[in-house]
This record gives structure tokens, C-alpha cells and sequence, in this order.
């Protein structure tokens, strides 16, 4: 499960540039590596659009069919929705391959910090061509609208993240409709990320349009793409060129997203039925794309993480102890090892909840908490009151520490750090159950409500580190989890990522993130793994798509080249 770096972070199962990447040692690789051995920082087949031809279809596989395609509301902020709404949607920013974000021409004209006393204050001004496909122009009135609706002021609206815009404290009008001034109560770093993806203003002004209105359809679009047909029953999502795009023309005459079972996507790129696939950490698949005729293997550099999620609500995790023992217990080497055995990807656990190993500002801040060290693991859980008394599993008040790890069925990397997991555990006297559930149920039905104890999937980097994770390690309040699934946090938490949010000065963010960093650590509630390396097989001659790293791309510029 992934989620992308568009403004906010989300979770999908995995997605080409929402967690792609690299590239055999083969020749027709577009890139291999840099001379310091470090992977690329993207490998795309960048090329001119000039050297794109017009015309064709490209058949992007899906591993979950996404059904709210809202993505900003609590069940819409995953991977593949972003996925599918880049290229129908205003994303205001777009991230190059240093993860620099810049505003997109065709939907912004500029956008800058424009007051910083007595508070900032940041002005857009808005392309005067852009415009709604029913005719409206994009304007002050959406900006206005999305600010209130995510500021969290309203429990109403099922907000997946209130981050950056609890902080606005007034949308204003500029000079007319296309020039927004939005105040925030405090220095806001990230304002960048804010308005992408960025919806009309009647999908805002109401809760109901919000959390039901964009369920398995979408009203209305805004990029060069539109679409044409969301099947349920086939499980696709069909888009087509959109004429009235006032950007340069999309290349393609369209785009058809399907949801296949991770597991059956080799046999389907083998076979013709799609053109690119994520390969991920599968061994056997990136051997057996590497065989396909024709296929290209691109790598890079992710910005994505894996990781271990525990359910601190649950009544077997909510001692702190317990949570730490089982970090300490699991020996994260060899789950990394497992995971990227055949990928040429050296092991390297990940100590850092928001810098990836590569990634400026990193720091590994895990501690004795991110070291195997199953004795003192055992001396947390009878501190805690889980005996043991020589039985295969603890014990505490006549209940066995026996926990649900729950799965997505036919993803072989889930099931496998499952069993490890499993394996590890039992040397402490804790049992490990592994529950497979349907991919499309994962979230919606297990994660999010809560129905698990420990679930692994990968969060996505995105061009800002801390942002978007705002939401994964604040306090819930009450319901209102954001993107908490562990369902636990701490005021110290939430002071210090909002100090690190509201410095500006990069270094002294960095020291701020790594603070807050080793609080989140100190909580146990998400174990990182490793940072994700991004692998992605596709058709020979696909331009400007591929292992995307931090970079996003203009989806109005993907395509064939002329000589494929």
C-alpha cells in the first residue's frame, strides 16, 4: 500500500510515480545509476513533446479500484486516487527531481509569499484561462471554500488532514476572482502544498457533496484529461483527451486505469494487457518483466517507505511497553533483507519517520528502539504483566498476547513480512495471527475503522517531509483520526511538529523534524523498514513516465515516442 506526494500523503497499494522507480543492468535501460552508485534520481525517458507522437492509449494497471475519489476526504487520500486525479484535477504545484515544487503555469501564474508581518500571507494568481469543464472559471471562491471545509472547524466534513489549513486564518479576494490573498496565524513552511488537488467550490460548501458527492463518479474536471467512464463491475476508470483543456494538448488520446491483484500484474504486463507496472519488491516479477520483449526496466531513487503500523486502540497494544517490547523484538534486518533480496538494493533499515536514507536532512534517531534486542523485549512484557511461565505464549489475566496482523491477499511482500513477523514475535511468547482480506477492502475496512493490531504498508514521500505526516502522528480528537491509525499521539508530538512547520529557515527545520522525529519513535506506534526502492517495467518508447522518484510528471506530456 502506498501513497503519493502530491499535497498531502495518502496510502494506495503501489502506483508508477506514486512508488516507482529503477532500471536493470541492461543497455536499454534509460538509466542505471549515477557514478557515486546511488540510483537516479528519476528515470523516465524524459523527452521533448516534439518527440512525442499524438495518439494511443496507455493501460495503467491499478492494485485497488478506488471509489472515493475526493482526496480529502478520510477514505479518498490514497495513492491510486491521486493517481487518477492528476491528470483531471488542478494540482497547483508540481515537484522536479530535486523535489523542489514550482507552480504549474496552467493553473497559476505565480504564487508567492507576499506579507510576512504582522503574518503571512501568500498570494495566488490564477491563470485567466483556467476553468471548471462546466464552464466556470477557477477562481477565490474555490480557494475559499476548500480552506474552510479542511480547516477541521467543521466535523462535517471527514477530513483525511487538517495540516496547513487549521493554520489560514482568512481567504481573501484580491483585485478580482483570480487573484486569492490567504492569511495564515502563523508562519506556514509548506504553504506550497496547500489547494492540490484542488476541487469547485460547490463540492466545499457542502458535507454532504464532500464525503458522498465524488463517490464512484466525478462532477466535474479541470486538467487535459476528462473522463469518459468509471465501470465498477470491470473495475476501470476510463479517461479521454479533453478539448476544452486551455494547456497544451494531452499526447494521449486517453488513459485507462484497471485494478488488478497485485500478484496477477507480471502475468498481465507479460501478456500485453498493460503497458507499465509497478514492479515493487518482487524478485520474480522484475525477472520475469526483465524477459518481456520489448520491456524497459527504470529505477530510481523513492521517496517512499515501508513500515509496521500498531493499533495502539487496541486493548493488547495500549500499554506504551508492549508497543516498545515488540519494536525491540522485531529484528528489522531481516525483514529488509527478505524484502529486497534480488532487487540490487543494498539492506539498509530506515531510522527516520520523515527523511527516507537519501534524502536531505536525514538522521537516524531510532535508538534502542530500532535495535533487536529480544531479552530486553522480554523484560518490557513482564514488566508489563504478559507472563510467560515457561508456555509458548504470554499470558495476562487469562488472556493470551495473540495479535491480528492483517494482510492484503495476493501481495506476497504483506504476507511475507507477516511471517517473519510471526517467526520473530513467537521468540518472545507473542502470537502472531496472519488475516488475508480482498485489496480493496483494506482501508476502508480494517485500517481506518480500526480492525487490526499491526497492518504493513508503505507511506509515500512527498517534496515535503513533515506536512503531510502531520496527520499520520497527531492526536486524534475523538473520531477524528486524519490519517492516525494507530490511534494514539501526544501534545509534546503535536508542539513539536508545529514548531517544525512553522520554521522557515531550512536547517532549523531539519533540526525541529528530527526532534519531533525521536518523540514519534518514543510513542512505538509505526516501525519504519526501509525507504522503497522504486522499480517500474515498461513498453519500449513510453516517454516522460516511469521511475518518478520525487519528480511528478505533466501528465499532458506522456506518451509514445516516434520511433516505438
Amino acid at each position: 500500500m502506498i501513497l503519493r506526494p502530491w499535497s498531502a500523503l495518502a496510502l494506495a497499494v503501489a502506483s508508477v510515480c506514486a512508488a516507482t522507480g529503477c532500471s536493470v543492468p541492461d543497455a536499454s535501460s534509460s538509466m542505471a545509476s549515477t557514478r557515486s552508485g546511488q540510483p537516479p534520481a528519476y528515470d523516465v525517458n524524459p523527452q521533448p513533446r516534439d518527440r512525442v507522437r499524438f495518439g494511443g492509449t496507455l493501460r495503467w494497471p491499478l492494485p485497488e479500484f478506488p471509489a472515493q475519489f475526493n482526496f480529502h476526504h478520510v477514505n479518498g487520500g490514497k495513492g491510486t486516487v491521486a493517481l487518477v486525479l492528476q491528470g483531471i484535477l488542478p494540482f497547483l504545484m508540481r515537484a522536479d527531481e530535486k523535489a523542489v515544487p514550482h507552480p504549474v503555469p496552467e493553473f497559476l501564474e505565480s504564487a508567492r509569499v507576499t506579507m510576512t508581518k504582522p503574518r503571512q500571507v501568500v498570494t495566488y494568481r490564477i491563470n485567466p484561462h483556467a476553468h471548471w469543464s462546466n464552464g466556470k472559471p477557477i477562481g477565490y471562491a474555490d480557494f475559499a471554500a476548500q480552506a474552510r471545509a479542511l480547516s477541521g472547524r467543521d466535523p462535517r466534513f471527514q477530513v483525511a488532514t487538517v495540516t496547513g489549513y487549521r493554520e489560514i486564518t482568512k481567504v481573501q479576494r484580491g483585485t478580482d476572482d483570480r487573484e486569492v490573498k490567504v492569511a495564515f496565524d502563523r508562519p506556514y513552511a509548506d504553504w506550497r502544498s496547500l489547494f492540490s488537488p484542488l476541487y469547485p467550490a460547490a463540492t466545499s460548501r457542502n458535507p454532504r457533496v464532500f464525503n458522498d458527492g465524488w463517490v464512484n463518479r466525478v462532477p466535474v474536471t479541470a486538467g487535459p484529461f476528462r473522463v469518459r467512464r468509471i465501470d465498477e463491475t470491470a473495475k476501470t476508470v476510463e479517461l479521454v483527451r479533453d478539448p476544452g483543456w486551455w494547456g497544451r494538448p494531452a499526447k494521449l488520446d486517453g488513459i485507462v486505469f484497471r485494478a488488478l491483484d497485485p500478484g496477477a500484474m507480471p502475468g498481465a504486463f507479460a501478456n500485453g494487457e498493460v503497458d507499465l507496472m509497478d514492479v515493487g519488491t518482487d524478485p520474480a516479477g522484475l525477472r520475469r518483466a526483465a524477459e518481456v520483449r520489448g520491456a524497459r526496466i527504470r529505477r530510481a531513487g523513492g521517496p517512499d517507505w515501508r513500515h509496521l503500523t500498531f493499533n495502539a486502540a487496541s486493548p493488547l497494544l495500549s500499554d506504551v511497553r508492549v508497543r516498545r517490547a515488540l519494536f525491540m523484538a522485531v529484528d528489522r534486518d531481516v525483514i529488509v533483507r527478505s524484502d529486497l533480496a534480488g532487487l540490487g538494493r543494498p539492506p539498509r533499515p530506515l531510522g527516520n519517520h520523515f527523511y527516507v536514507n537519501t534524502q536531505a536532512g536525514y538522521r537516524d534517531d531510532s535508538g534502542d528502539l530500532g535495535r533487536y534486542d529480544p531479552e530486553r523485549a522480554g523484560r518490557l512484557l513482564d514488566a508489563a504483566g504478559w507472563i510467560r511461565h515457561g508456555r509458548a505464549y504470554r499470558v495476562k489475566n487469562g488472556r493470551t498476547l495473540a495479535l491480528r496482523f492483517v494482510v492484503p491477499s495476493g501481495v506476497a511482500t504483506s504476507r511475507r513480512e507477516g511471517e517473519l513477523t510471526r517467526a520473530l514475535l513467537a521468540r518472545v511468547g507473542v502470537r502472531v495471527d496472519i488475516v488475508p482480506v480482498p485489496t480493496d477492502d483494506l482501508f476502508d475496512q480494517y485500517v481506518t475503522p480500526g480492525n487490526f493490531d499491526i497492518v504493513p504498508f508503505s507511506w509515500l514521500g512527498t517534496a515535503f517531509p513533515l506536512s503531510p505526516l502531520r496527520s499520520v502522528f497527531a492526536r486524534p480528537q475523538g473520531d477524528h483520526i486524519q490519517q492516525n491509525y494507530s490511534r494514539v499521539g501526544s501534545a509534546q508530538i503535536d508542539t513539536a511538529m508545529d514548531r517544525a512547520i512553522a520554521e522557515v529557515e531550512p536547517a532549523r527545520a531539519r533540526r525541529l523534524i528530527n526532534a519531533a522525529d525521536k518523540l514519534v519513535w518514543q510513542e512505538a506506534t509505526v516501525l519504519p523498514l526501509y525507504q522503497r526502492p522504486q522499480v517500474v517495467a515498461v513498453r519500449a518508447g513510453l516517454a516522460n513516465l516511469g521511475a518518478c522518484g520525487f519528480w511528478e510528471p505533466a501528465f499532458e506530456d506522456i506518451g509514445f515516442s516516434g520511433d516505438a
